[in-house]
């Protein structure tokens, strides 16, 4: 709206409302750390795409309000910049949070977890291709390379920005083949989930993988917010159920992490 020739005053506006935007951004942000720094994070596949969703998101939110400051957005408006911008903030916003939550949920609908070693080759590919490909546009915008061309003149600078913005599309694609394999994989041979392979505190982890029809034969009792971490042993840890062929005990010293409440 800035290039769209308005008077000052309106200009005005949208530079105030497009600032304001910060603040529920920023609310946001302390929520989701805020949930990781008091819940029990374990290091796996799903929680990786989380935090990597959060840095991305966190990126392209601060080019946003960089685009409140009138004479700064009225240089990049329709530039490469703009382009890099709203891919970090939806593609780092949206895409990252379905992998994660594929890698969460999908050992509850097929029964079986997806490959460790594949998921985290599946997110540094394409945490570092997208990094590849979206950082280096916010350059070239800069240097005033422009939105929807489909070729320039060479010798403008951008010859090799844009190389390596194409090797990391490439890499980024081979991140999302990784997930379409892993997910394949383990229909067949993947690691039995079993009932709550996450020891998570939500009720959908209270049934089979994959659940039968009916979900529960009884109704589970809640008697607080975290359903499956009510129950505690002698030494104050949550009774956990088997996972796959790890024993229960063996796992939770490697991946539990006692609250501060229960330090």
């Amino acid at each position: 709206m800035f290039a769209t020739g308005l008077p000052p005053i309106a200009l005005s506006f949208f530079s105030v409302v497009s600032t304001l935007i910060a603040i529920p951004a920023g609310v946001q942000m302390i929520a989701w750390i805020t949930t990781i720094w008091s819940g029990r994070p374990v290091w796996r596949t799903p929680l990786l795409f989380v935090v990597g969703f959060i840095v991305l998101f966190l990126m392209g939110g601060l080019t946003g309000v960089m685009f409140a400051v009138v004479p700064f957005d009225q240089q990049v408006t329709d530039s490469y910049f703009v382009v890099a911008h709203f891919h970090y903030v939806l593609f780092g916003g949206a895409v990252f949070p379905i992998f994660a939550g594929l890698y969460y949920w999908l050992p509850k609908m097929t029964g079986r977890l997806l490959d460790e070693g594949l998921g985290q080759a599946n997110f540094w590919s394409m945490f570092v291709g997208f990094n590849l490909t979206f950082l280096p546009m916010h350059v070239v915008g800069m240097l005033g390379m422009p939105r929807r061309v489909d070729t320039y003149p060479s010798g403008l600078g951008w010859d090799g920005i844009n190389l390596v913005e194409t090797i990391g599309a490439y890499v980024l694609a081979l991140g999302i083949l990784a997930f379409a394999v892993n997910f394949l994989w383990s229909l067949k041979r993947g690691e039995l989930a079993g009932p709550n392979p996450w020891f998570a505190n939500t009720l959908e982890w209270a049934t089979t993988s994959p659940p039968p029809d009916y979900n529960f034969e009884t109704l589970p009792t809640v008697t607080g917010r975290d359903p499956l971490w009510d129950r505690y042993d002698e030494t104050g840890r949550p009774i956990l159920t088997s996972h796959g062929g790890c024993s229960a005990r063996r796992w939770a010293r490697s991946y539990w992490r006692p609250s501060r409440n229960e330090s």
